[in-house]
């Protein structure tokens, strides 16, 4: 994600599904822009306990109680609630309200042709037995976005057809109403090398595959993520030369050590044989070390009053539910709905 490209009229919205902590992967790919940018533009973040209902019906108290986890790791990295907006997306009504109005304006078979869709549903093995939420996701993510008329969305790759498909509906709408109502959003993608694989080297970094490093891990487990991390299997003496491509280390080096000129030296010394595992893997770990101890500290001491940190929230969210609440106005207006 190029951040000079963003401008103080632009709006941010985003947010995370609220299924566990937050990990490294997330502060690589999103969390540190997030404090960034809430010094440029106006930015609303979303705690996704409604999406993921979609897909955790039957484990309602897991998505409830970690919207209070998310909400610390926000707090715990420096995400400031004075300068962004952290809201509690089930308690925004006007956000289900729009989506209904949405799902008119698309077909069964274009939510299934949408790519995001299908591989979801392929990877959960679903085939037809869709749950109807899910299903219709891409029309709550458009409400999620055009309540807030949103410019920016930042997401993964494989999130595009999401925003391609909201944008679809913007058109729809405004095509149907014979006015510019609602506003296209543009998919921000993060720069190369923001997402990361994970601990084991197989995918990328993710809560449902066991392979994460969260931000509040204990030194230890920090200490014993790194000493589990895969390098290269061919590097069997430390005389040999090794492979400093797909070796998790240095991928994790490159994302997190401050001196990027001393990462370089240690990749040209493990090319050319000489530096061993042990090595690379102690730069690695007193690196996370030294940056995950006050993000911990400051979770810790926000944890310690989580009625504060539930008041914050419902500030946050009444001050989206004004915002929406007049997007959903101009769109009932639009379509004539405003009966009195």
């Amino acid at each position: 994600m190029n951040l000079d490209t963003i401008t103080k009229q632009d709006i941010i919205l985003t947010g995370d599904r609220t299924t566990g902590q937050l990990h490294l992967g997330h502060y690589v790919g999103s969390l540190r822009n997030r404090v960034i940018l809430q010094d440029r533009c106006a930015q609303f973040l979303l705690l996704a306990d409604a999406q993921a209902l979609t897909d955790n019906m039957g484990n309602y108290l897991k998505v409830r109680d970690n919207v209070l986890q998310v909400a610390l790791d926000y707090l715990a990295v420096g995400i400031d609630p004075a300068k962004s907006t952290i809201f509690i997306q089930s308690l925004v009504p006007e956000l289900t309200e729009l989506a209904s109005y949405y799902l008119n304006l698309v077909t069964v078979a274009r939510l299934e042709r949408n790519p995001t869709i299908k591989d979801e549903i392929k990877q959960r093995g679903y085939e037809r037995d869709i749950p109807a939420g899910f299903l219709t996701y891409p029309a709550a993510q458009a409400a999620d976005i055009t309540a807030f008329k949103a410019t920016i969305v930042p997401v993964g790759d494989d999130q595009i057809p999401m925003i391609e498909q909201t944008n679809e509906i913007v058109r729809r709408f405004n095509a149907s109403v014979e006015q510019t109502v609602l506003v296209e959003a543009k998919a921000v993608v993060p720069e190369v090398g923001s997402r990361l694989p994970g601990i084991d080297g197989k995918a990328k970094m993710s809560k449902s595959l066991g392979n994460t490093l969260t931000l509040s891990a204990s030194p230890d487990e920090i200490r014993q993520a790194v000493k589990m991390m895969y390098t290269d299997p061919n590097h069997l003496r430390v005389a040999d030369p090794g492979q400093v491509e797909g070796n998790v280390v240095f991928t994790y080096l490159d994302a997190f050590h401050p001196d990027q000129e001393l990462v370089q030296g240690l990749k040209a010394h493990y090319q050319r044989g000489g530096l061993g595992d042990t090595v690379i893997k102690k730069h690695l770990e007193d690196c996370l070390q030294e940056m995950l101890a006050p993000i911990r500290a400051r979770r810790e001491r926000y944890a310690q009053d989580p009625a504060a940190v539930l008041d914050m929230l419902k500030t946050g969210t009444r001050r989206a539910r004004d915002v929406a609440a007049r997007t959903l106005a101009e769109v009932k207006a639009a379509m004539g709905l405003n009966y009195y």
